[in-house]
Parts: structure tokens; C-alpha cells; sequence
């Protein structure tokens, strides 16, 4: 049995991952975190179809928590800011993650990196688990090293309530693009365009586009537009739910308990999909 906690339970993700985990023989959930509902029956709060006594823990009380009962991973779908605080103390207390947040400091993924092979503690980071996102990384590999001298374009979409832009997702895609090309995003990345003259830098690896949406309830809508002349391929993916994500999370977890501590390190989603 894996013993699990919850953090950023009353979030749609964390609602999602709470009812798969409740109906899951393999895994058993020991605590759900989160800033609101406090004190509430999370079975019910989550509209599970199984009752367990399991109540809405403060946040605040995450580390007295986990020295006291006996856990084996953490899944956090929260905000940056409450990811880097709160995962730092699960690692040093033993405690694997899974992670799913967005918009995770250069500065957080350095320490968290460290402390996860200090202490031994493997986890997992990825900005979407999704299965077909992650063949979608795969594929956008491999178009891109048959069109180099394309000018390449990544355009995403999501609800209006997402707060970090660009998304996760489409800086990861844009990070294999760059990396396939040779080049670095840093120094090849155009986030939007401004009003005005701004003539493009020809071919991608001068130049991969970058482009946000906001709107409405969009769950997530990733577009790569390769460009070349008199013909364009366009490689998108569409999430009609957040289920796909809820189901990549589930697989994540059962992964992740069957690695071995002196194999520590950060995973990705493509590991466990075996798409490395």
C-alpha cells in the first residue's frame, strides 16, 4: 500500500487526484492539505463516492504532520510559491513528491535537486502529465530535427484563471525544441510581439516564437507551427478535461514508489511513460 498526502487538495487538480487516489486499491490517503476548508471531510468535500475520515489539514501544520504519521509521497498541485516552500520540507523529511506545479524557480529546482540526492529521495517534476502530451514532446523532438531551417512558432491557450505565462508546458516544449537545434531558448525565445515593426528572425534557430492565450474555461491547447515556404505542419494537442493530467499523476505515484533510494534523482513523466 502507498501512503499518500495530498497538497492543494481543494484544487481542481488536487480534487481530481483525491477521488482517483480514494478509488485506487494500491494507494491509501493519509492527509489533505490546503489554505481553505479547513477542517472539513475531504471524501465529501471532493464528492467521492468513497467515505473516508480524512479531514482538510491547515498547511501550516504540514511539517508537525508528517514527523507523526508514516508516509511515503506527497502529490502537489499548487501555486510556485507554496511549492517551493513546502516541498523543500517534505524532501528533508524523507518524503518523495510529485509534483505538477508550474512556474518553479530556476533558484527552488537547484536546492530541490540537491536535497533530493543528499537525502536521497527520489521525485518527480513535470509541467504536464498527460500521456498524449508527453508523446507530444516526444514528436515535436523529432519534427524538429527534420526542420531546422523552419521557422517554428509554439502558441498555447488556457483559462483565464491560470496565473503563470508562458505555461509550463510551453516552455518545455520550447526547451526541446532549443535543445534539438542546439541553440539556447535564452538567447533564441521571442515572447510575443510588440506593436509596430518586428520583422522575424528567420529559421528557428534564430528564433522560436512563443505565444500565450487567456480565455474563458480553456483546460489547455498546445500548438507548434513549423513554417517553411509554400507549406507548414501544424502539431497540436488539446486536453478536453483534467482527467488526462489526474491519471498521469496516479501513474506517477506508483512509479515513483518503486524506485530505489541510491537511484535519487528528479524524473520526469517520460520516464515513467517510458518515453526517454
Amino acid at each position: 500500500m502507498i501512503r499518500i498526502l495530498i497538497l492543494g487538495a481543494n484544487g481542481s487538480m488536487g480534487q481530481l487526484v483525491g477521488k482517483l487516489v480514494l478509488d485506487d486499491p494500491e494507494i491509501e490517503l493519509i492527509g489533505a492539505f490546503d489554505i481553505n476548508n479547513i477542517g472539513k471531510n475531504y471524501s465529501r468535500l471532493i464528492g467521492s463516492s468513497i467515505m473516508k475520515d480524512i479531514l482538510v489539514e491547515d498547511i501550516k501544520n504540514l511539517e508537525p504532520f508528517i514527523k507523526f504519521n508514516k508516509l511515503d509521497i506527497a502529490v502537489d498541485f499548487t501555486t510556485a510559491e507554496a511549492t517551493e516552500n513546502n516541498c523543500l520540507i517534505l524532501v528533508k523529511n524523507g518524503i518523495r513528491t510529485v509534483i505538477g506545479t508550474t512556474g518553479l524557480s530556476e533558484k527552488f529546482l537547484k536546492e530541490f535537486e540537491s536535497l533530493v540526492i543528499e537525502k536521497k529521495v527520489p521525485s518527480i517534476i513535470s509541467p504536464n502529465m498527460a500521456t498524449g502530451m508527453n508523446i507530444f514532446f516526444k514528436m515535436a523532438s523529432i519534427l524538429t530535427s527534420y526542420l531546422e531551417d523552419w521557422d517554428i512558432e509554439i502558441i498555447e491557450s488556457h483559462h483565464h484563471r491560470k496565473h503563470d505565462s508562458p505555461s509550463g508546458t510551453a516552455l518545455t516544449i520550447a526547451h526541446i525544441i532549443a535543445n534539438t537545434l542546439g541553440v539556447r531558448l535564452e538567447e533564441v525565445a521571442k515572447y510575443g510581439r510588440d506593436k509596430g515593426p518586428n520583422k522575424r528572425k528567420l529559421g528557428a534557430k534564430k528564433e522560436i516564437g512563443i505565444h500565450a492565450i487567456r480565455a474563458g474555461d480553456i483546460v489547455g491547447e498546445h500548438t507548434i507551427l513549423f513554417a517553411g515556404v509554400g507549406e507548414r505542419i501544424e502539431l497540436k494537442h488539446i486536453a478536453h478535461s483534467r482527467d488526462a493530467l489526474a491519471n498521469g499523476a496516479i501513474k506517477a505515484i506508483k512509479y515513483l514508489h518503486n524506485v530505489e533510494k541510491d537511484n535519487a534523482k528528479i524524473f520526469s513523466i517520460r520516464e515513467v511513460l517510458g518515453l526517454n
